[in-house]
This record gives C-alpha cells, structure tokens and sequence, in this order.
C-alpha cells in the first residue's frame, strides 16, 4: 500500500530553498498510482470523466516504438486535483505512455494535499495543474513541466480566451487530444533523450 502523501515531510535546507534530491526522492515514494490516486481523490462523476478520456486516448505505431525505445528509468511525478479540468482531459494520456514502457515510473499527487511541494511548482507564479516533474534514476530534477501544451492552449485560445481551468465536463475533440498526446510525448521523449546523453549517466552505465 503507498504511503499517504501527507506523512511525509520535506527536508528543504531552508524556507523557500528548492528540495534536495533526497526529499524529491521521498516525495516520489510517497505518490500514487493513477488508480490509487483517483481511488483517494476523486468523486465518482470526477473519476467518470478521468475514465472517460483514458478510454478515447490512442498511441499510434510511431508514438508506441518511440515508448519502447526508452531505456533509462525516469521518474515522473504528476501534481494534479481531481477536480481540474486541465487534468482531466490531459493527465489520462500518462499511464498510456508508462504502459508502454517499463523505463517511465509515473506517480501522481494532489495538489492540495501537498502544498509544500505545489509552492515549488508553480507556473507563472501560480499553482496551476497538471504540472509535471521530471528526474534521473537518482531524483536530480531534470524538467518541469505544465500546465496545458501548446495544441491545448490553441485550442483554449480558440474558444475561451481569457477563460478558466475547463469543466472537463465535456471531452476534448479526438484531434485536439491526439494533438496534446503528442505534444507531451514530445516532452517525456525529450527527458529521455538527456538521460540517455548524460555524461554522468552514461559512465554510470557504461553506455
């Protein structure tokens, strides 16, 4: 059974000081599942809607051989709420890519129950969701990532400009969503890519 996100208690140097590779390490090992998460944290028309859209995402040929290329471990911590819409029709598309590859550790944590580690997140000065961490096998941070992709944007653009978090109410158009899948592939490909060119990495493993 995991942990529950709120036992744990990072050890930053100081107030304000970003977390060591220590405490982001223990705040990985204190992250769910995206079961365990939607288990913890959603009502049951808020995991209806987070269902719904895991069920409509695909991953074509390309994007599936991209996934099974990966070789290096690469932890992936996903801050969320179950209520938001951003997360709705975006954070369903992860368990797809860690599916596909045994080399992406995805976990997830609620914004809202982790406030210490949302003040280290934040997206043009707020705490806005999904918002992903990236690290090595040694919990180095490597990127961080949110809150919408570009294709989302356009489409946010597009329609509410100006506008909120969505409802999540209604499911993204097919296209929009292939469009943001993509976008964020392009992403944990990216990290992947550095891990794989890391000096340190690559002595570490002799590759």
């Amino acid at each position: 059974m995991a942990t529950s996100p709120q036992s744990i208690s990072l050890p930053t140097p100081g107030a304000g000081a970003p977390p060591t590779a220590e405490a982001w390490g223990q705040t990985f090992a204190a992250g769910l599942r995206y079961e365990e998460f939607l288990d913890r944290h959603a009502t049951p028309d808020q995991r209806s809607r987070w269902q719904g859209v895991h069920g409509r995402v695909v991953l074509s040929a390309d994007e599936q051989r991209i996934l099974g290329g990966f070789v290096r471990r690469m932890p992936v911590l996903v801050l969320a709420g179950a209520w938001c819409g951003d997360c709705v029709n975006q954070c369903p598309i992860f368990p797809h890519f860690a599916a596909a590859t045994p080399a992406i550790d995805l976990k997830f944590l609620d914004r809202d129950a982790r406030p210490d580690i949302a003040a280290h997140l934040k997206v043009c000065g707020g705490q806005r969701v999904p918002t992903l961490a990236f690290f090595s096998e040694d919990f180095t941070p490597v990127l961080f990532y949110g809150d919408r992709t570009l294709a989302a944007y356009r489409t946010a653009a597009a329609s509410q400009l100006g506008g909120t978090c969505q409802t999540g109410i209604v499911p993204p158009p097919a296209e929009a969503l292939a469009a943001v899948t993509a976008d964020w592939l392009r992403e944990f490909e990216r990290v992947q890519l550095i891990l794989r060119l890391s000096g340190r990495l690559r002595q570490l493993h002799g590759d």
